[in-house]
C-alpha cells in the first residue's frame, strides 16, 4: 500500500496503472466509513495477490487531486475509490461497500488469477525472446495458451515465436483452433498469412526463376506473389511488400485482394507491441502539471511501417 502525494501521483498511480490496475482509496482521518473500508481494501489487495495495486490519498493533505477526481466523477463524499488502468481513471465507487460488492467491482476490471498467470508468462516470454532464448519463451507462451485457449493475444505471440523459430508444423497445429477467428482479429489473420508463406516457401521456385518470369511479363502476378511469399517466409518484409505493391497498383482485386491482405498482414507482423515503458511515457502528464484524464496511450511510430502504410494508401486511393 502506497500513500499518494502530488509528487508521486504520476509514478505511483498514473504510470503504475499501465502495468497493472491501481485502486485509489480517497479518505480522511475524520471519516468513520473510511476507517471501515481501508482495512478491507488492504485485505483484498493481499487476497488478489498482485492482480491490482492499492494506493491511498488523504484528501485533507492533497485537496487538489481530490478535487479533480471528485469533479470528474461528480462525487463529493468519501470514502471514494477510483480504479486506474492504462494511465487513466476508468471506474469508481462511493462509500464503505460490503466485501462482496467491492469484489464485484474489482472483478469487472482486474484480471482473474488464470489471466494474470498468462499475462506474467507473456511478459516473461517477451523478455526471453529479447535475450535470444526462444525455446524457453515458446514454452511460456504455450503454457499461457493452454491456461486460456481463448486468449488470442497469447496465441498470436505464441504463433509469432514459433514462426520466427521456423517451427512451421507446430505453428500450424497452434493456428488451426483459431483459423475461423481471423475475420475478427487482425493479428491472427496476419499469423495465418505468415504461416501460409512459410508453408509455401519450400515448394517455391528459385528467386532467379521468379525474377526472370516477372521480367518477361510485368503482370505475371502469380510469380510476383510467389516471390513475395518467399521474402515473407525469410522475414524480408520490405522486399515482400515491394512485390505485393506492384500487384496492388496494377490489379487491386487480384485473387479477391490477396496481395493487399498479405501486405497488411506483413505490416501487422512488423508492428512491435508497445512496451509498458513506452505506454507509461505516452500516458504520463507533462512535468509540473497534474492531469488525471483525457490521455490515451499511443504506440511509438516506426518510420518504415509508416512509409509502407502511405505507399499502400496511395496505391489504393
Amino acid at each position: 500500500m502506497q500513500d499518494i502525494t502530488h509528487q508521486n501521483f504520476e509514478a505511483e498511480l498514473v504510470n503504475a496503472s499501465v502495468a497493472q490496475p491501481v485502486l485509489l482509496d480517497m479518505w480522511a482521518p475524520w471519516c468513520g466509513p473510511c476507517k471501515a473500508l481501508g482495512p478491507l481494501l488492504e485485505k483484498l489487495e493481499v487476497q488478489y495477490a498482485g492482480r491490482f495495486k492499492l494506493v491511498k490519498l488523504n484528501t485533507d493533505e492533497e485537496p487538489e487531486i481530490a478535487a479533480q477526481l471528485s469533479q470528474m466523477f461528480g462525487v463529493r463524499s468519501i470514502p471514494f475509490c477510483v480504479l486506474f488502468k492504462g494511465g487513466q481513471p476508468v471506474d469508481g465507487f462511493v462509500g464503505a461497500l460490503p466485501e462482496a460488492e467491492v469484489k464485484k467491482f474489482l472483478d469487472k476490471h482486474v484480471p482473474s488469477a488464470e489471466e494474470q498467470a498468462a499475462a506474467d508468462d507473456m511478459q516473461e516470454a517477451e523478455e526471453l525472446l529479447a535475450e535470444g532464448d526462444s525455446e524457453t519463451a515458446i514454452d511460456k507462451l504455450q503454457a499461457a495458451v493452454a491456461t486460456n485457449p481463448a486468449n488470442d493475444a497469447a496465441r498470436y505471440d505464441y504463433l509469432r515465436a514459433l514462426l520466427t523459430a521456423g517451427r512451421v508444423a507446430d505453428a500450424r497445429k497452434a493456428f488451426e483452433p483459431v483459423a475461423g477467428n481471423v475475420v475478427h482479429d487482425a493479428r491472427l489473420a496476419a499469423a495465418g498469412h505468415w504461416l501460409a508463406a512459410m508453408e509455401a516457401a519450400p515448394q517455391a521456385r528459385s528467386r532467379e526463376a521468379l525474377q526472370a518470369a516477372i521480367a518477361a511479363d510485368k503482370r505475371n502476378f502469380d510469380a510476383r506473389f510467389e516471390l513475395a511469399q518467399t521474402h515473407f517466409a525469410r522475414s524480408e518484409f520490405s522486399a515482400a511488400m515491394d512485390e505485393l505493391l506492384e500487384i496492388i497498383m496494377r490489379d487491386k482485386a487480384w485473387k479477391d485482394g490477396l496481395a493487399r491482405k498479405t501486405y497488411v498482414a506483413i505490416l501487422e507482423v512488423m508492428s512491435k507491441a508497445t512496451t509498458a515503458a513506452a505506454k507509461a511515457d505516452a500516458a504520463a502528464p507533462k512535468k509540473g502539471t497534474l492531469e488525471v484524464a483525457g490521455r490515451l496511450a499511443a504506440a511509438p511510430s516506426d518510420p518504415v511501417i509508416d512509409a509502407y502504410r502511405r505507399k499502400l494508401s496511395m496505391a489504393l486511393f
